[in-house]
């Protein structure tokens, strides 16, 4: 089986290290965009663009790298409360023929409900995931070319109409994440692949379990992937030790008021997050292989795959074999932890070509590489 191998827009900043750093990288349009080319060029199949008040605007930066990148599919995030049903539904259409069919949408119904209230979202947990199953069912009812009515708790159109069909049909894709009872509802009801952040397998396998379920009594099926960090090199000792290194920087301190700011949230996805690793550097490791660190301060996905290629493939193939097809991967910084996780391990996942060149000599010289196999000149 194929997998889909997707990378990570880092709009809200990038680093060599997480906590205080004097190697933090700004953010930038043309960083976003090497980042995306880069993707692009090595064969991933797509890039995540995240939201949130910390992050450059998703829908401005996805027509930025659209106009740089060839292929790569674009899953683009949408804040179902920030914005009307009938405009993200034109929004969407027009973003999917710009790119001749390449964008895909992250729907974020949760979070962080201080953040939201700088926004003006002011409804709480269950209420978010109402609001997001009335959109959704407007937003997909347009796409499919209806003319909708539709008078409810949230939303409220009539003779709604979408004038300029996207490429793909019945609409572009709605992936989704989220760990709550309502979430799994809106999964269920909605969206064409369910993602998970990264928790151990045996976890993963409880919330497809339930939610795979929950489709089916709609009659529906899903597709399903997880949100991952990858430390990857060409040992294990040498995963781990980048593993620490990436923490090195971070402070108690700021440890204890990053975790204060998770728990006082109303996510459940955090809270399973924060519950993996309970704020101690000491019990990082949660499964074999699977590292909590980046959640020590990071919101959102927080937990690594270290190790070298060989380990990191076949823990990504435990999860295949659960039934996820896809993969959201990122790593720290993200421009050269692309290049790093698809020279070493695509070669080894279904569907993915080498991106390096193997068995020649090469030393970067302008004569010497291309000379080390050259028949010898006859004796004068």
């Amino acid at each position: 089986m194929s997998l889909d191998i997707f990378w990570f827009l880092p709009t809200s900043g990038d680093t060599r290290y997480l906590g205080k750093s004097n190697s933090g990288r700004p953010v930038t349009i043309e960083y976003m965009q090497q980042i995306a080319v880069t993707a692009d060029n090595l064969g991933y199949d797509g890039i995540l663009i995240p939201t949130g008040s910390g992050c450059l605007d998703p829908w401005v930066v996805a027509g930025s790298v659209a106009q740089v990148t060839r292929r790569l599919k674009l899953l683009v995030a949408l804040r179902t409360a920030l914005t009307k049903p009938t405009a993200a539904a034109r929004m969407a259409a027009t973003l999917d023929q710009a790119t001749g069919g390449r964008l895909l949408l992250n729907v974020v119904a949760g979070g962080d409900s201080t953040e939201l209230a700088g926004d003006g979202i002011f409804l709480d947990h269950d209420a978010r995931y109402g609001e997001a199953s009335e959109f959704l069912g407007i937003w997909r009812r347009l796409l499919q070319g209806e003319t909708v009515d539709h008078e409810g708790e949230h939303h409220r159109v009539k003779g709604a109409q979408l004038l300029f069909p996207a490429v793909q049909k019945p609409h572009p894709p709605l992936y989704f994440g989220g760990s709550s009872n309502a979430a799994h509802d809106l999964a269920a009801e909605h969206v064409d692949a369910y993602l998970t952040w990264g928790e151990p397998p045996a976890a993963v396998a409880q919330k497809i379990a339930d939610v795979r379920a929950r489709a089916a009594s709609r009659g529906r099926t899903l597709r399903f992937g997880v949100r991952l960090h990858v430390i990857v090199r060409e040992t294990n000792a040498e995963a781990w030790a980048e593993a620490d290194k990436l923490i090195s920087r971070l402070d108690d301190d700021t440890i204890a008021k990053v975790q204060a700011r998770f728990a006082s949230m109303d996510s459940e996805g955090q809270r399973r997050m924060a519950a993996l690793h309970g704020g101690r550097r000491d019990k990082l490791e949660v499964s074999p292989n699977l590292w909590a660190g980046v959640g020590l301060v990071r919101g959102g996905a927080g937990t690594a795959l270290v190790g070298d290629p060989q380990t990191v493939a076949a823990r990504l193939k435990e999860y295949a074999d659960l039934g996820v097809d896809s993969f959201v991967l990122s790593g720290y910084p993200h421009l050269e932890e692309a290049w790093r996780f698809a020279e070493l391990v695509f070669p080894l996942l279904p569907g993915k070509k080498p991106v390096t060149i193997q068995d020649q000599v090469i030393t970067g010289g302008p004569f010497d590489a291309s000379t080390v196999n050259a028949p010898k000149a006859a004796a004068a």
